[in-house]
């Protein structure tokens, strides 16, 4: 997993532009799924390894207790799961899961015809989404950079140590896939398709509305930011808020309330605060647990990731990593999506609650990580500090042991 597969200097693809052959395109995308396989397909056995493992956390030292095999399916169903296939099966029974937005569940009910279960379908989609949201990303990268860099953007995706939460039955791995199809579209300025595809990330997960950042920028920056060269593809724009407005019409008809989504954060202990707040009160929190507490070891975990994302983030823009001003949008994207996320800190005593599990979403700064990863011994202790913590921490989840 350490290097990327060989792309021969033919395979290796120019600028997708739209009169590029068919065929030329298909073999493209079957190269980006041959080379993401493997990493697929290592981390898959390092779940399924460690599913099996955890029996012996519950059946105790020296037992004779036998449990089903159908346990350890079930040893995925944890938290959010749960709250998902609730509304896939019953719909929005309360304002409180109004937090969730429903296309994933939308998706869960339809699949259920083919798996009978809301939680199985859960996890088939967002295995299929994790697959297609790899292989999205390889060719985003391998365009804009090259295929090495491509293949190390998804293991440094795939070994972060929340990546388990792609493969659980929650909607991460589907709000990522649309996102990165919105981008790639926007980059090949297909704008229409881009805002449809933004449409239904937005319809997943209320962050998908930040994809207004980007794609306003993309759609200047192919115009030379000239107003004269704005036409009415820029309508395309709107259909990503679009998905949030009729989200809030359903909330109106059904609560009364077309804000209940956002009234619902602080049923969760969530709400606006200044995006550093967040930060300084988990430092708090550390201080006031002891360093070897439950909470404060907590509040490390989600400290740490966030620390880590705004340092990617500053490099983004300053210094020999940053982006260029024609791959500007993601910096953008990535700096907007922090400032969201920092903004909705919670109010209990874990205020950066689930951010090590959002800033899977920020996949530019795992392109700056990749930069990083071009020399030989970064890359090497990225691998093995993200895949050994990506192992725990899934341990304590399968466990059912509280975690992001």
């Amino acid at each position: 997993m350490a290097t990327a597969p060989v792309v021969h200097e033919s395979e290796t693809p120019p600028l997708i532009t739209p009169s590029a052959p068919r065929q030329r395109r298909l073999h493209l995308w079957l190269t980006a799924l041959w080379c993401v396989l493997p990493i697929y397909i290592a981390v898959h056995i390092i779940f399924a390894a460690l599913t099996y493992l955890t029996a012996l956390f519950r059946v105790g030292e020296y037992s004779d207790t036998r449990l089903p095999v159908a346990s350890l399916l079930h040893s995925w169903f944890r938290w959010d799961s749960g709250l998902f296939t609730s509304i896939a099966t019953k719909g929005y029974t309360s304002p409180a899961l109004t937090a969730f937005f429903p296309f994933y569940p939308l998706l869960e009910r339809a699949v259920m015809v083919v798996t009978h279960d809301a939680f199985k379908a859960g996890l088939l989609i967002a295995n299929v989404a994790l697959l297609g949201a790899f292989v999205v990303l390889y060719r985003l990268v391998q365009e804009d950079f090259d295929a090495d860099s491509a293949y190390r953007a998804v293991l440094y995706l795939a070994v972060f140590p929340t990546a388990f939460f792609l493969a659980a039955a929650y909607n991460e791995s589907v709000f990522l896939v649309f996102t990165l199809l919105s981008f790639y579209a926007m980059r090949r300025g297909h704008w229409w398709l881009a805002g449809g595809l933004g449409f239904l990330a937005a319809l997943t997960r209320s962050a998908g509305l930040i994809l207004l950042v980007p794609f306003c920028y993309e759609y200047l920056r192919q115009r030379q930011f000239r107003l004269t060269k704005i036409r009415f593809s820029l309508l395309g724009a709107a259909m990503i808020p679009l998905a949030t407005a009729l989200f809030a019409a359903y909330c109106n008809l059904l609560f009364h309330n077309p804000l209940a989504f956002v009234r619902a954060q602080s049923i969760w202990h969530r709400q606006f605060q200044a995006p550093w707040q967040g930060i300084m009160n988990a430092i708090s929190k550390i201080n006031q647990f002891g360093f070897l507490s439950f909470y404060s070891i907590h509040n490390v975990i989600d400290l740490a990731a966030v620390l880590l994302m705004l340092v990617l983030l500053a490099l983004c823009f300053v210094g020999p990593y940053a982006f260029s001003r024609q791959q500007r949008s993601y910096a953008l994207y990535a700096a907007t999506l922090m400032l969201f996320i920092t903004t909705s800190a919670a109010t209990d005593l874990t205020p950066l609650v689930s951010d090590a599990r959002f800033t899977l979403e920020m996949f530019p700064l795992f392109i700056t990580m990749v930069l990083l990863g071009k020399r030989s011994h970064l890359h090497t202790n990225i691998v093995l500090v993200s895949t050994s913590l990506m192992a725990f921490l899934l341990l304590l989840f399968l466990t059912g042991r509280w975690i992001v």
